[in-house]
């Protein structure tokens, strides 16, 4: 039993490929077996559901299928039963090719995402989507059978929980029976997990869903799942050792072996080195600081950085000089590139003959060119991008993103290399707003204990006990040591220039635990979504996520979120406030409805994506530019359309639509007429009253 996945009508035969979630199988169907299940298999159409019953047997020698893991045999059909029928496809499902050399049919990189997504029980159907969740599922008892080994117990924690601070905004459920009060959707289980090592549970862990209300990015879901750790009487060697092994384990799934033992750099290191937290260490090019180089320099612009307190830094390509001519450095990188990230500019040096040549060299003293050689390390072919200013900030910020951009446009990342990092050592505090704020959270531990709450210089350079993961330049997941005593954690909050009323609204039932007797712990947390699209070379983390949502945090599948009734809202002693706009996004909402109850899908912004896509299904070549203006000029009547407060089409039906309602594809049933006669005396092939003739599908 499974579905047509495709068909191939020779005559008198007619071949079907059968598939389910196990693999395909060639079934024939042959009038000297069975003429019943022949008639029948006559009118399968793509994705109806069989039953077959029939003799397996050895395919003929040269007719075997290389694409097909079960192509040396074939099923001679004696029964056939069509157990559901299937409407005409959005886009095609069969991945597999009937004969040998026929290219595949489709693959989900041919079809746009968010359609996809809305059939995603169609998508589903695909075998190299159905493989993703294979492999994830054993992903997932790769973890849980490691953790079992280490003596961790799962433990499952609430869903519906307090709102506490946590980094981002908590999703609100509002309570019927408390009117007035909410429940948070977790954005991590931390204060759970937390007790839960109070309460001598020694190692937990818990594979959980968790909810951040956040602006979206392109690895970043409203809802995710994560691999949550905790463990007691341990410290950071312990978290490195443990996850170090389960992260190895993961990815041999995958076939990729991780170099262990993983290399640890500090925060401080990797800003100033790299610009970043999360370094990609598949390349080189690290940053490097030749302020004190040039001092006493020639080169104005330079000089006068320096003397305003500023520094120089930059780093080495190496042996570009030929790809990364002067007219590229100077007049696209120097002119363009470096300030469209927020520098005022850039200066470059190459190594030609074995000395520095560029359109300021002359500046330069022959000592100080040789020094930055040998900073730099510099040889033959190699080439020097260098950035001033007097913010660090800005050019650790402007350095990072030229080093990324320099190494995709020059193609210098191995796809196939997987570095592995562990970030420690970060900054407790940050200022936010001018605000003392905790860069993780407050119960992170700090490398310290005796500092001065009241002083917010000495606070800003207290570093904290915490650890991020990084791979290839992605955080896959970060955690810490806890504050395990009441003296430091209040005195944490205190610094925070929180009251002891905001604590105990906030905290106070995972303080009173602490006064307890709780044992030092700490963990982890590992984001699950995105180790496994890694592991799998997915093109982004919604590719292994069962039903995602898409770039504008909606599900295209259930049209979710949704304007809900009215008395839905009573019930929960809730009112909507309307505001200027309210009206309008009343009508929008009320247009969308209607246009989805009758088929039609509602109206979104649209991307550049779109735009191409629109533009290759016509055959059109439009230049960046274009796409961007085409953009702006659809968007701009989207935008319009959401200004005309005064339209209240709640009660108004569709007038018109483009298309009839009705299903306008042609049913496949053969007709009949006058002519029968005079035009079967041409046919090739006849059968019965018709014409024997290939299927083909109509568009």
């Amino acid at each position: 039993m499974g579905w047509v996945d495709a068909i191939r009508d020779h005559g008198n035969l007619l071949f079907i490929h059968l598939r389910d979630i196990r693999g395909i199988v060639q079934v024939v169907f042959d009038p000297g077996v069975s003429k019943q299940s022949c008639e029948t298999a006559a009118a399968l159409r793509q994705e109806d559901v069989i039953k077959v019953t029939g003799s397996v047997a050895l395919r003929e020698k040269g007719t075997e299928n290389p694409y097909l893991k079960t192509g040396d045999i074939e099923v001679f059909a004696k029964e056939l039963h069509v157990l559901s029928k299937s409407r005409p496809l959005p886009f095609q499902i069969s991945e597999k090719a009937m004969v040998f050399g026929e290219e595949l049919q489709s693959s989900p990189e041919n079809v746009e995402e968010d359609l996809r997504l809305r059939y995603r029980y169609l998508d589903f159907r695909r075998p190299s989507i159905q493989e993703l969740f294979i492999r994830r599922y054993e992903i997932l008892k790769c973890v849980r059978e490691y953790l079992d080994q280490q003596n961790f117990i799962e433990v499952e924690t609430p869903i519906l929980t307090k709102s506490t601070p946590e980094g981002a905004r908590d999703y609100l459920v509002p309570s019927r029976v408390h009117q007035g009060h909410f429940y948070a959707l977790p954005q991590s289980p931390q204060l759970f997990k937390q007790i839960l090592m109070v309460g001598g549970m020694d190692r937990y862990f818990q594979i959980v869903r968790c909810f951040r209300d956040e602006d979206l990015r392109p690895n970043r879901q409203p809802e995710f799942t994560q691999l949550d750790l905790e463990a007691s009487f341990i410290d950071e060697e312990f978290i490195y050792e443990v996850v170090e092994e389960l992260t190895a384990r993961m990815f041999a799934l995958g076939g990729i072996i991780l170099p262990r033992p993983f290399p640890r750099m500090t925060y401080r290191e990797a800003m100033e080195r790299y610009g970043t937290d999360r370094p990609d260490l598949r390349f080189d090019m690290a940053f490097e600081d030749v302020t004190d180089i040039l001092q006493d320099t020639g080169y104005s612009v330079f000089r006068q950085v320096i003397k305003m307190g500023g520094r120089i830094k930059g780093f080495c390509v190496k042996g570009q000089a030929m790809a990364l001519s002067k007219n590229v450095l100077q007049n696209e990188y120097a002119m363009k590139i470096v300030p469209s990230f927020g520098a005022k500019g850039m200066t470059w040096m190459k190594v030609i003959e074995g000395r520095l040549q560029s359109n300021i060299v002359q500046f330069f003293s022959e000592g100080e060119l040789e020094e930055l050689m040998n900073r730099f390390g510099a040889t033959e072919g190699d080439v020097l991008m260098m950035i001033a200013d007097v913010s660090t900030d800005l050019i650790n910020r402007c350095l990072c993103s030229l080093r990324l951009h320099v190494a995709e446009r020059l193609k210098l990342i191995p796809e196939d290399l997987h570095a592995p990092l562990w970030v420690t050592h970060f900054p407790l505090f940050e200022l936010k707003e001018g605000e003392l704020s905790s860069q993780h959270h407050p119960f992170t531990m700090p490398d310290r204990t005796d500092f001065d709450p009241e002083d917010k210089e000495a606070l800003l350079q207290l570093n904290s006990r915490a650890y991020d993961l990084v791979i290839n330049g992605e955080e896959l997941g970060g955690g810490s040591i806890r504050i395990h005593d009441m003296e430091t954690q209040q005195r944490i909050f205190q610094a925070l220039g929180l009251s002891e009323e905001e604590t105990e609204s906030k905290f106070g039932f995972f303080l009173r635990a602490l006064e307890y007797g709780a044992p030092p712990h700490g963990g982890l947390a590992l984001g699950l979504d995105r180790i496994i699209a890694m592991i799998l070379k997915a093109r982004s983390i919604r590719e292994v996520i069962a039903f995602p949502k898409n770039r504008r945090a909606v599900c295209p599948l259930t049209r979710a979120p949704s304007l809900v009734k009215q008395s839905q809202l009573k019930e929960l002693g809730l009112k909507v406030e309307k505001g200027p706009e309210a009206s309008a996004t009343e009508a929008l909402g009320a247009v969308q409805g209607d246009m989805a109850g009758n088929g039609v899908e509602e109206p979104e912004k649209i991307s550049t994506e779109q735009v191409k896509h629109v533009a290759k299904l016509a055959r059109l070549r439009l230049s960046d530019p274009e796409v961007t203006a085409f953009q702006k000029d659809l968007n701009a009547i989207l935008d319009y359309v959401e200004t005309l407060n005064e339209l209240d089409t709640r009660k108004v039906q569709p007038m018109s639509h483009v298309l009839p309602i009705k299903n306008v594809w042609r049913a496949d049933a053969p007709r009949k007429s006058n002519k029968s006669r005079s035009i079967l005396s041409n046919a090739p092939r006849k059968e019965k009253s018709y014409f024997r003739v290939p299927k083909i599908l109509e568009g």
